[in-house]
């Protein structure tokens, strides 16, 4: 199953003395952008869509760019969802946006 696509959900929370916490957010949702990956930015989280494997790759680089950048440390929430067959983030939101 998690060979197919999932939705995985993703909330940083850094903490630094020198840099204020949106600016090293920032970091890790350029590097979402990046990845090639279906996302959506919320408020409180990043959605990403696209293969496990692939998506936890990106949470690793974007857990890195975050310390780069000047993170002292890091608090990662992660919220997945698969199923038996593929999930997308346009089935759960499309008729809102």
């Amino acid at each position: 199953m998690l060979n197919n696509i999932v939705n995985i959900a993703l909330q940083i929370l850094p903490t630094s003395k020198s840099v204020h916490p949106y600016d090293l957010v920032d970091r890790a949702i350029e590097v979402i952008a990046s990845s090639g990956l279906k996302y959506k930015v919320t408020p409180f989280e990043t959605v990403m869509e696209g293969r496990y494997d692939d998506i936890m790759k990106v949470i690793k680089e974007a857990e890195e760019a975050c310390y780069r950048a000047g993170a002292e440390s890091l608090m990662t929430y992660i919220k997945i969802q698969s199923g038996e067959g593929d999930v997308a983030i346009e089935d759960k939101i499309g008729k809102y946006e």
